[in-house]
């Protein structure tokens, strides 16, 4: 279970979190969930088999409907699987995979995809901020991310993050990357 709340940020001035974080560049494809089977215990996508599941994964997977999303972050490929739960919390299944596999799933594209730069930052309180600099059509937009152990943990909220987005689901990744991919889509 991933319990998340998510925050826009103005990035028009100083950028506070970039200062001693670790940065990562990303690109993040959302691949249609009917393209993925589960077989003997193999997670497969478009037939291609991605990556052995456990028992406990296979049963979590069969319980609920998936956004698929394969992700390169920086050299890592990485296949995650999730499912909405409440406003603020997701099933999350994921698995590194070869880049074979990343580009043999990619081939049957194109997907909505997003691209980005994340910044990992670490507050004064100790928890890890996620704060995601959008690139291309969505440059210019900078959402930060925390993830809790439960959904009324207490945290620090850095002067910079502005407005709450957590559940407002337009503001997610698969949303934008999905708004993107319309607005480019022919017109008929």
């Amino acid at each position: 279970m991933e319990i998340e709340r998510r925050f826009l940020v103005d990035g028009r001035y100083d950028k506070p979190w970039r200062d001693g974080a670790r940065v990562f560049n990303i690109q993040q494809h959302y691949v249609p969930f009917e393209a993925f089977t589960v077989v003997e215990g193999w997670m497969n996508g478009f037939g291609h088999p991605l990556t052995t599941m456990t028992e406990e994964e296979v049963d979590v997977w069969s319980s609920s409907t998936w956004v698929i999303r394969l992700r390169k972050m920086n050299e890592q490929h990485i296949l995650t699987c999730k499912s909405r739960q409440s406003h603020d919390s997701s099933l999350e299944l994921e698995w590194t995979v070869s880049k074979e596999c990343f580009d043999a799933v990619l081939a049957n594209g194109p997907f909505p995809h997003v691209l980005k730069t994340r910044y990992k930052w670490a507050a004064l309180d100790e928890h890890v901020w996620e704060i995601d600099e959008f690139e291309g059509a969505l440059a210019g937009v900078v959402l930060a991310e925390i993830e809790l152990s439960q959904s009324d943990q207490a945290f620090e909220t850095p002067e910079w993050v502005g407005h709450e987005v957590t559940g407002l689901e337009s503001w997610s990744n698969n949303a934008l990357s999905n708004m993107l991919s319309q607005k480019h889509a022919p017109q008929g």
